[in-house]
């Protein structure tokens, strides 16, 4: 939560007035000054002159900017993924404080809090006499609103990393007592004495990196600041001091001394009776108890989903106008940030995908999820789970699933995946999955000319294009597709035109993960039809996530909410859903990946339910990568197995055992990114779901006339008997 502003309603003056109050004020000062000065006790007056005037040259307001707060980071059930911080502090109201911790603090630092004003004469006038006589400063008379002035200015300067700035927060001159006198009779005309502990509770320093008794009763001892006990709210007390020096945990005998002189004190002040004080020094500090809360990514369970969400939020205009404040923002505002990440769907993709490659292996595996309609990114795996630098660990910082702005790699070709988005150009140019091609076994299309987005253009040098799964001869795009035949889809490329076809790739989701070579720019290439340009496993998804959806394109969302600290929502980026493509040529293109699925190269990849589903194989040359992308109306994903480039074996999947799992893979998207890794994810996500149909295509784009003049099939479906009797599906391929 946010802190309290320091506001111009008052409180009930304490008994001396405001007039008197600076008087008495000057005078004691002036009686500190003499005594650092001039320990002649005729200087005490002009002692006193000098301080009244240096008082009346101060500011009258005291400025106390916002309490730096941490950020967390939470799934979409709420669980916190990440925190992110300069100072590990959870803002707690009054109210969320043991009333024993506020006692024990209290009892050791200012007993006499509730009593006075900003500045117990007696205490100052106590000090003024032990430190006269031992002729400099050896005891302190702060009360804990000055101490509380003084965090303040510290944690001003520390923050600014203004070093210079802490020196003199912290100097044991006179000069600055005079400051926090003077600022401290501002803070007590301005808050009550509840809100000036509550400030001083949440600002103050406890060792071990916690800023604030909330994150010091979790470090210390794994729980809240309302559920603290009197030995715990004792020992933490004690360390507002000396928070190093006292650190139960590296100075475990210097902690316990000092818990039980507040213990002690207590006892003495009656704030705790003597037998609850001789029990709660038999207590033992547990080390071990706390919980440690880590800023930053590295040490979290999902660090790469966290590090794509921190990205995401450093993008947010309504966080700053400058990345800098930005970053601020997200170190020190105490945001919420919720996700669309699924941590039982996150955890079985994680399960899916290193079942299959280990860490430590050679080769790499990724699986993405994305709901369609919303963008939303459900799971986001990766073989190499763990962000570092030791290869040998099998750590790394690179986001495998992801495009270099959001801390991807170089990115991986998607081989026969990006068929669909030839069919989809075709059948957004009228063209029928009837379309017939005489699809040879091998072609050579060298000099062959094609539309791209420069006008129509020839091939540049050899191109030769060869089948790879034995179906070859005259056939429609469902025969094409189903056995994913390379001189079919790229007769079909030509025909389109590259430029139509890398636009529908583009608008579709398909990205680049090559600087400054958008998608858009393959156009001059027909090989882009089988998979060449670099890309990642998310943008793939998403590609299918707008078949899924019926045409409708949505950006991949992963932050889906964040409140400041005061519970406030701001603006977060959002999925900018549109349609893409029309709902017939979405339903035709379901029509032509379902039939992937029941009767071609994904049918290992299907679901043990059978459910209504479509996919498409992937697989690149020298089968140094292998693809499965499919899809339900409920959910998308594409699960990718490839070499690691940055090794220098294997150069080949097909035969390669993988090390950690004694996985053989084929070198095929079907049987080993969609068996091993697509389909067990899918079948968790799911479970209990109910089973939902795709629209049936319409008959024109099924069968109709072909723009190209070139015959069709003649059967119900658009096909003309390929598959021989009893084989032929329904309408639609289902």
């Amino acid at each position: 939560m946010t802190p309290p502003t320091l506001t111009p309603a008052r409180r009930p003056r304490h008994v001396l007035r405001a007039g008197g109050l600076f008087v008495l004020v000057s005078v004691v000062c002036g009686l500190l000054v003499t005594a650092a000065a001039l320990p002649l006790v005729g200087g005490a007056a002009w002692g006193a002159k000098e301080a009244r005037e240096g008082m009346a040259s101060l500011p009258l307001e005291f400025d106390a900017p916002a309490q730096s707060q941490r950020t967390r980071v939470l799934d979409a059930d709420g669980k916190v993924i990440a925190y992110f911080y300069d100072q590990n502090r959870d803002y707690v109201t009054l109210d969320d404080i043991a009333p024993v911790m506020r006692t024990a603090l209290i009892s050791i630092e200012d007993h006499r809090f509730y009593e006075h004003g900003p500045l117990d004469a007696q205490g100052t006038l106590r000090a003024f006499v032990t430190n006269l006589f031992a002729g400099g400063v050896t005891q302190g008379g702060s009360t804990l609103t000055q101490q509380y002035v003084k965090q303040v200015q510290v944690n001003a300067a520390a923050l600014k990393g203004d070093e210079s700035g802490v020196e003199a927060a912290t100097d044991s001159s006179y000069q600055r007592k005079l400051r926090e006198l003077r600022y401290a009779v501002s803070v007590e005309d301005t808050m009550s004495k509840d809100q000036i502990l509550e400030r001083y509770l949440n600002i103050a320093y406890f060792g071990g990196g916690a800023y604030g008794i909330e994150a010091a009763s979790e470090h210390y001892f794994g729980t809240s600041a309302a559920k603290l006990t009197l030995p715990q709210a004792a020992m933490l007390a004690g360390l507002v001091q000396n928070p190093n020096g006292y650190d139960p945990v590296a100075h475990p005998d210097a902690g316990i001394q000092r818990r039980n002189v507040v213990l002690d004190r207590m006892a003495e002040l009656g704030t705790a009776s003597q037998a609850a004080v001789t029990k709660a020094k038999k207590s033992k500090f547990d080390a071990k108890a706390g919980d440690d809360v880590a800023s930053g990514c590295q040490s979290t369970d999902y660090p790469f989903i966290c590090d794509y969400v921190k990205r995401t939020v450093l993008t947010m205009p309504s966080l700053g106008k400058t990345e800098k404040a930005r970053e601020q923002a997200l170190m020190r505002g105490g945001l919420t940030i919720r996700t669309a990440i699924d941590p039982s769907t996150q955890d079985a993709v994680q399960k899916a995908v290193s079942g299959a490659v280990g860490a430590k292996d050679p080769v790499i595996a990724a699986m993405d999820m994305i709901e369609p309609g919303t963008g939303r990114i459900i799971a986001m795996a990766q073989s190499r789970p763990v962000m570092g630098a030791s290869a040998k660990k099998g750590q790394t910082y690179w986001n495998y699933s992801v495009s270099p702005e959001m801390g991807g790699a170089q990115g991986f070709q998607a081989g026969s995946t990006f068929k669909a988005f030839t069919a989809a150009a075709a059948l957004e140019q009228g063209v029928p999955l009837s379309q017939r091609y005489d699809a040879k076994a091998r072609m050579d299309f060298s000099g062959a000319r094609f539309d791209s987005c420069e006008g129509n253009v020839p091939i540049v040098g050899e191109f030769p294009v060869s089948n790879s799964t034995g179906v070859n001869g005259s056939m429609d795009m469902y025969r094409a597709a189903d056995f994913s035949v390379n001189t079919y889809f790229v007769q079909l490329a030509l025909d389109v035109g590259m430029c139509d076809v890398t636009k529908m790739a583009e608008k579709l989701g398909v990205e680049s993960n090559t600087p400054g070579q958008p998608i858009s720019s393959y156009d001059s290439l027909p090989s882009f039809t089988l998979g060449t340009a670099e890309t990642n496993p998310l943008s793939v998804a998403n590609a299918y996530a707008t078949f899924a959806s019926g045409g409708i394109h949505c950006d991949p969302v992963i932050v889906t909410k964040v409140t400041d600290s005061s519970g406030k929502s701001l603006e977060v980026p959002d999925a900018g859903c549109k349609r893409v493509i029309s709902e017939d040529v979405a339903s035709a293109m379901d029509s032509l990946l379902s039939s992937v699925v029941t009767r071609g190269t994904g049918a290992r990849a299907r679901t043990a339910d059978g459910r209504p589903q479509a996919g498409k194989t992937g697989t690149i040359d020298s089968n140094a990568a292998v693809w499965y992308a499919g899809y339900t109306p409920q959910v998308a994903g594409a699960a990718m197995i490839s070499i690691d480039k940055e090794r220098k074996t294997p150069t080949s999947l097909k035969g390669y055992t993988v090390p950690s799992t004694s996985l053989y893979l084929e070198g095929s998207g079907s049987g080993d990114a969609g068996r091993r890794i697509w389909k067990p994810a899918m079948e968790q996500y799911l479970q209990g779901k109910p089973a939902e149909a795709f629209p049936s295509p319409p008959a024109d784009l099924v069968r109709g006339p072909s723009p190209f003049g070139r015959g069709q099939g003649t059967g119900q479906d658009g096909r003309d008997g390929e598959y021989g009797a009893g084989q032929q599906p329904g309408p639609g391929g289902r």
